[in-house]
């Protein structure tokens, strides 16, 4: 399949973002019945932000290609794989009901795809979307499965996506949107979040001086997320690292860290490391 090319199947999902509209494709394109167009890159995805959009908090072709060689060397792949199981397990017996199709799984922040794309390796039938604000992540994405569709959008405005479309969302390391996600979840969907402990990484942010975790993180993921799920349930997760000077600066590059420490930085001997993060799992109301 080539780049793209699930584009075409996922548009019944998405929706206009200045009017709400539905989409059809003509070509490089994509419009509405108000006439509101919008470009599908030649890489594949998919660009639905309004013309007003801020995009300099998005990351950049640096930090993207760092994150890419991390992931790649495998060092995240227990979080992939401990993600990959709970999403099987959230979604149960969704997928076999009969009369409706299975909703999709959206990834909202979903930076090159790779979380998404071992979630889908478990689940087949289903349709992945990618939403990110970055274009050079979404180039990646819209590769990194041959079912993924990957869509340029603000996780913080109101999401292209039409109502009540997925089964599951993954927030790994994302903002996360509340009332927006709880809008495109179906009753007694799923919402995987992936955050930090105090403990992620911090043998590099005590060398380094990177930025720490916040100390009230579940304090305000409970805040965003409480008013419209229910907590079901939290598994803490953690592994040790060996890095080489390389891997760290990969590490420190594909961050927010990445403007407080230089690769001269980073040191010239292989450094153990430990990465320790929660998986939550919140339940959409059965509507």
């Amino acid at each position: 399949m080539t780049d793209g090319a699930m584009l075409d199947d996922a548009l019944d999902l998405l929706a206009c973002p200045h009017c709400a509209g539905a989409l059809s494709r003509s070509g490089g394109s994509v419009t509405c019945a108000n006439g509101h167009a919008f470009d599908v890159a030649r890489s594949g995805y998919l660009s639905l932000l309004p013309g007003d959009a801020k995009t300099g908090s998005a990351d950049t072709a640096e930090m993207v290609a760092a994150r890419e060689a991390f992931l790649g060397a495998g060092h995240f792949e227990p979080l992939a794989e401990a993600l990959a199981e709970e999403a099987v397990r959230a979604l149960g017996d969704r997928a076999e009901r009969p009369g409706l199709p299975p909703g999709c799984m959206i990834d909202l922040g979903a930076g090159t795809g790779w979380y998404l794309a071992r979630a889908l390796d478990r689940l087949p039938g289903r349709i992945g979307l990618a939403l990110d604000l970055s274009k050079h992540a979404l180039r990646r994405a819209v590769r990194a499965h041959p079912r993924i569709a990957a869509v340029a959008c603000d996780a913080w405005r109101p999401l292209p996506v039409r109502d009540s479309v997925a089964d599951l969302v993954l927030s790994v390391f994302a903002p996360r949107n509340g009332p927006e996600i709880a809008r495109v979840l179906r009753p007694g969907g799923a919402l995987l979040v992936t955050t930090p402990t105090e403990r992620h990484l911090v043998e590099l942010i005590e060398r380094l001086g990177l930025l720490t975790v916040d100390e009230r993180k579940r304090e305000r993921l409970a805040t965003a997320l409480d008013a419209h799920f229910e907590l079901e349930r939290r598994r803490d997760r953690e592994w040790p690292l060996e890095l080489t000077p390389g891997d760290v600066a990969n590490a420190v590059a594909m961050g927010p860290s990445a403007r407080h420490a230089t690769r001269a930085e980073t040191g010239t001997a292989a450094t153990p490391v430990t990465a320790s993060v929660t998986i939550s799992t919140y339940r959409a109301g059965p509507g």
